[in-house]
C-alpha cells in the first residue's frame, strides 16, 4: 500500500527466519547453513465457525490456532536451518531412532506437553501457593491477589531477562525486532528496502508479547473472585477461568492495536516495555530475511488487510 494504515499482518520470530501471516497467505522466510534464503508461502484456511468469529469467544480459538501454527513453524525452522543437527540431544536422537519418519510429531508434542506444564507450574500453582503461605504469616486480606498478579509479572519478566542471556533466544528476538520494524515499514507505506526498515521502531502495540503481559493482568481481575480457602481448589478454578481471561484479552489487544489515543496508549505502555526485552536490533540479513518473508502475504486488494 502506498498510504499509511494499520495492517492486520503479523508474525513470529523463528530459529534463524520469520513467519508471517497475511489475509490471504502465510509465509515463511529461512536463512539456510549455505546462507541463502529458503521462502516456504501456503494458503491461509478460510474461517468460517461461528467461535472464530465471535467476540469474547473466538479469542481463545484464535490464540491456541496461533501457537498450533507457530509451533509446526518453528520446528520446521529447526530443521532447515541446520539448528537440530548442530545442537542435537540424547533425547532428539533417541526418539528418531525410535520414531523415524514420525520423530518430528513425537518430538512436538512432548515440548507441548512440557510447555503447558511449566506454564501451569509458574503461573497458577507457585504464585498461588507463595501466597498462601504468604498469608499464613500476614493476613494479606483483599490484597492477596494484588499480591499474587505482582509474583506473576515478576516471573514473567525474570523468565524474559533469563532467557534473552542465551545466545540463540537472543538472535531470536533480534528477528522479531526484523519483523516488528519491517511490519512497521509497511504500515508506514514507504518502500518495502532494508535501509528504511532499518529506520523502525521495534516495538509494536499488537504484538504477542504485550498479550501476554494483558493477560496476565486480566487473570489478576478475573482470579479475585476466586476464594483463597482452599489453594489446589483456587488454582482448578484459575484453570477454568482461563478461556475467559484470554477472550477479555484478545478484545483488548485488538482494541488497542485498532486504535490510538490516550486510553489505548495507557493499554499498550506495559506491553511495550516489555517488548524492549523480547525484541532486539537486527542486522542487515535479519532484516532481509523478514522482507522476504512480509512480500509474498501482502494482499491483493489494497485494504483487505486493515486491521
Amino acid at each position: 500500500m502506498s498510504k499509511q494504515h494499520k495492517t492486520s499482518i503479523g508474525g513470529q520470530a523463528l530459529i534463524e527466519g520469520i513467519m508471517m501471516k497475511g489475509p490471504e497467505k502465510s509465509a515463511m522466510a529461512i536463512r539456510l547453513p549455505d546462507k541463502s534464503i529458503d521462502v516456504e508461502v501456503w494458503e491461509n484456511k478460510t474461517v468460517t465457525a461461528w467461535y472464530r468469529k465471535t467476540p469474547f469467544v473466538r479469542g481463545i480459538f484464535n490464540f491456541v490456532a496461533t501457537l498450533m501454527d507457530g509451533y509446526k513453524c518453528l520446528m520446521k525452522s529447526a530443521e532447515k536451518s541446520g539448528y537440530d543437527e548442530e545442537n542435537p540431544d540424547k533425547l532428539d536422537l533417541w526418539i528418531q531412532k525410535h520414531f523415524g519418519e514420525k520423530a518430528g510429531t513425537v518430538i512436538m508434542f512432548i515440548a507441548s506437553v512440557i510447555g503447558v506444564a511449566l506454564a501451569l507450574l509458574l503461573f497458577m500453582v507457585i504464585p498461588t501457593f507463595v501466597v498462601n503461605w504468604l498469608n499464613s504469616l500476614l493476613p494479606l486480606g483483599g490484597l492477596a491477589t494484588l499480591v499474587e498478579g505482582i509474583i506473576k509479572v515478576a516471573i514473567l519478566v525474570g523468565y524474559m531477562v533469563a532467557v534473552s542471556k542465551t545466545p540463540d533466544i537472543h538472535r531470536m528476538f533480534q528477528y522479531h525486532g526484523a519483523e516488528h520494524k519491517s511490519i512497521y515499514c509497511y504500515e508506514a507505506g514507504l518502500p518495502l528496502t532494508v535501509e528504511n526498515v532499518r529506520k523502525q521502531g521495534r516495538l509494536h502495540p499488537r504484538c504477542g508479547t504485550s498479550f501476554l503481559l494483558i493477560v496476565v493482568i486480566i487473570s489478576v481481575l478475573v482470579n479475585s473472585f476466586i476464594s483463597w480457602s482452599n489453594p489446589w481448589l483456587r488454582v482448578v478454578f484459575k484453570l477454568l477461568l482461563m478461556p475467559v481471561v484470554v477472550g477479555i484479552s484478545y478484545e483488548i489487544i485488538k482494541l488497542a492495536g485498532r486504535y490510538t489515543n490516550l486510553c489505548t496508549r495507557a493499554i499498550s505502555a506495559p506491553g511495550m516495555w516489555l517488548q524492549k526485552i523480547t525484541t532486539q536490533e537486527p542486522d542487515d540479513e535479519m532484516i532481509e530475511i523478514a522482507l522476504a518473508a512480509l512480500m509474498p502475504v501482502l494482499p491483493e486488494v489494497e485494504g483487505s488487510d486493515n486491521w
